[in-house]
């Protein structure tokens, strides 16, 4: 299931050079993840990489919101 960044993101730029499908730019407000890309890091990392480095914990399953 592609994860999806909430309102409480920061634009703080830590996860986008970390996506290894290029899923995630910036958007209108802040960043955003491209669903149709957004693997959760499956054959890269054991987790998804960009929930592991965000400081402020705003990226979440699309179903949570």
């Amino acid at each position: 299931m592609p994860l999806m960044i909430t309102a409480e993101c920061i634009n703080c730029d830590v996860c986008t050079p970390e996506c290894p499908n290029e899923a995630i730019a910036m958007g209108a407000v802040h960043f955003e993840i491209d669903a149709g890309l957004c693997t959760e890091c499956k054959g890269f990392f054991d987790s998804p990489e960009c929930q592991n480095l965000c400081p402020v914990d705003c990226i979440v399953p699309v179903q949570c919101v």
